[in-house]
């Protein structure tokens, strides 16, 4: 039998303590998993965003950040706590507002950023995301334990490439004004450090693979998703080892 020495046995508690509960969030913003063993230290994980976050219109482990979570878990064999601040319909400056309402721990070990489409589809002045962008990157990069490496800059879907974008009266306009969002982005991103992943060129075969798009006609599918956390896994993975 292992004799355990009292006063490491009290930080033990401290420590495992103060991991449950840095956890605790709304229930609809959060998902956790079944208490962690002790010889198992867990990865965190902050996706911020909107409907492409969330995954509209798939099923909730359907989602990019809920497959992306797992497919690390699988292949690290380590326990993973996830956490979205995301929803349908959600600008930059929604998504700023939630997170001042929400508070974020600063101890994740990776965030995702993707945000900007409602701010084009809702025709906002583009100079609001030059501005807000910035201030949402740098909060992620707060999030993520102030490390610019831990965060990763996701690229807008073009939303043209899918029946209901297809109803629009000018699609190439569309796809204009998303490479323009992602242009930005991805400038911005690289200037500090941070690492951002293209996917756009996948929701842009929706047309011609239909499987591409949910069951709304808008969102991308679950098989979609899929595809997504193939690129996003390799870095991903470096960070939480």
């Amino acid at each position: 039998m292992i004799r355990l020495i009292p006063s490491i046995f009290l930080l033990s508690i401290f420590f495992w303590f103060s991991i449950l509960s840095c956890t605790i969030a709304p229930e609809d913003q959060v998902m956790m998993d079944p208490p962690i063993p002790q010889d198992t230290v867990p990865f965190r994980y902050l996706a911020l965003g909107d409907s492409y976050t969330i995954g509209e219109s798939v099923c909730e482990e359907c989602a990019f950040p809920i497959q992306l979570l797992d497919t690390l878990k699988k292949a690290s064999g380590m326990q993973g706590i996830q956490k979205t601040i995301a929803r349908t319909g959600w600008t930059t400056s929604n998504l700023i507002s939630e997170i001042a309402s929400e508070k974020p721990d600063s101890n994740y070990n990776l965030v995702t950023l993707l945000i900007g489409v409602n701010n084009q589809y809702q025709s906002k002045d583009f100079s609001i995301y030059e501005e807000e962008f910035p201030f949402l990157l740098n909060q992620a990069i707060a999030f993520a334990q102030g490390d610019c490496e831990r965060v990763i800059v996701v690229s807008i879907p073009d939303y043209a490439f899918t029946p209901f974008g297809q109803n629009s009266s000018n699609t190439e306009k569309i796809s204009q004004e998303i490479d323009h969002y992602n242009a930005f982005a991805k400038s911005y991103a690289e200037s500090q450090d941070v690492f951002f992943q293209e996917i756009t060129d996948i929701t842009r075969k929706g047309i011609a693979q239909p499987d591409l798009v949910a069951s709304d006609g808008l969102h991308p599918s679950e098989e979609a998703y899929a595809l997504f956390v193939e690129r996003l896994f390799a870095r991903s993975y470096d960070l939480i080892k």
